[in-house]
């Protein structure tokens, strides 16, 4: 049977990408946990924290997912980037 999949949204109305779901679901969990846990994070933070936390689980290429996931969550409206922050920062919507 073949695994669900899902398919991205891109915060410029590119095309998303399609990936499965429950890769998708681990990130999106660790994206929104984390910056629960911290408020506001730096996307370099988040990634270094993500491959500390993922590597050894993942079954795919955990920063690639972060970009992936993270645009998605943008476009959704759950997550944004705080204006005017060098590096960029997330926190929940």
């Amino acid at each position: 049977m073949a695994e669900e999949k899902i398919m991205t949204l891109h915060p410029q109305g590119k095309q998303g990408v399609n990936i499965l779901k429950r890769r998708y679901d681990t990130i999106k969990e660790f994206i929104l946990q984390t910056i629960a846990d911290h408020k506001e994070i730096s996307y370099e933070d988040l990634t270094d924290l993500a491959v500390e936390s993922l590597a050894d689980t993942f079954d795919g290429k955990v920063v690639w997912y972060i970009v992936t996931v993270k645009l998605d969550l943008e476009a959704r409206g759950i997550i944004e980037r705080i204006p005017k922050t060098s590096p960029h920062k997330l926190r929940l919507k």
